[in-house]
C-alpha cells in the first residue's frame, strides 16, 4: 500500500512539476511574445515619430519651392503694377503743362475771331503781342528760360552753328553774330540748342 501510494504521490509530483513547467513556458512565451509586440511598437513608433534625413531634406525642399512660388509670384504681380502705373503716369505728365496753356489757347482763338472784323493791324498786333507774353510768363512759371547768344562766345553745349560769316571787327571772331533759331533751357538743362550764325 505504501508503494502504491508513493507511486501515486510521485505521480502527483510529476503531473504537478509537469503543469508548473507548463505554466512556466506558456509565461515566459507571454512575456515574449509580449516583449516582442511592445518592441514592434517602439520601433514603428520611433519609425513614424523621428523621419529620416532625407525625409526632412525633402520637407525643406518643399518649403523653399513654395516659398520660392510665393516671391516669385509676388515679383511678378509688383511688376505688371508698376508698368501699369508707368503707362497711366507717361499719359498724364504733361496734364498741368497742357492745363495751363488752355486760356492762351482760348485767346488765339478771341485773336482769330477778333482779325476776321478788324479794320486796323495795330490792335491785332497788340492783342498777339500780349498771347505771346502769357505764353512766356506760363512758360516760364514751369522752368522754360530762353537762352541770349549773340555777342556771346560760341560754346558748342549751348549753341549750333549754322554758318561762319567774316567779322565786321577783331572782337566778333568766334562770337555769335546772328541767331536763326533761339535755344531754350528747361531748369537749367539745355532742352534745344540755339542755331547761330558764328564770326569768323
Amino acid at each position: 500500500m505504501k508503494f502504491n501510494d508513493m507511486l501515486k504521490k510521485k505521480k502527483k509530483e510529476n503531473t504537478d512539476n509537469t503543469e508548473n513547467i507548463n505554466e512556466v513556458d506558456n509565461e515566459q512565451l507571454q512575456n515574449e511574445g509580449q516583449d516582442n509586440a511592445q518592441e514592434t511598437e517602439a520601433t514603428a513608433t520611433e519609425t513614424t515619430a523621428a523621419p529620416t534625413a532625407e525625409e526632412k531634406l525633402k520637407d525643406e525642399l518643399a518649403q523653399a519651392n513654395d516659398k520660392y512660388l510665393r516671391l516669385y509670384a509676388e515679383f511678378d504681380n509688383f511688376r505688371r503694377r508698376t508698368i501699369k502705373e508707368r503707362e497711366e503716369a507717361r499719359k498724364t505728365e504733361g496734364k498741368d503743362v497742357i492745363v495751363a496753356l488752355l486760356p492762351v489757347l482760348d485767346d488765339f482763338e478771341r485773336a482769330q475771331r477778333a482779325m476776321d472784323k478788324a479794320t486796323e493791324v495795330a490792335p491785332v498786333k497788340e492783342g498777339v503781342t500780349l498771347i505771346q507774353n502769357k505764353l512766356k510768363n506760363i512758360l516760364g512759371q514751369k522752368g522754360l528760360k530762353e537762352m541770349t547768344s549773340i555777342g556771346n562766345a560760341f560754346d558748342a553745349d549751348l549753341h549750333e552753328a549754322i554758318t561762319n560769316i567774316p567779322a565786321p571787327t577783331d572782337d566778333l571772331k568766334g562770337k555769335v553774330m546772328d541767331e536763326m533759331e533761339k535755344g531754350y533751357t528747361l531748369n537749367d538743362k539745355v532742352i534745344r540748342f540755339a542755331k547761330v550764325v558764328v564770326g569768323a
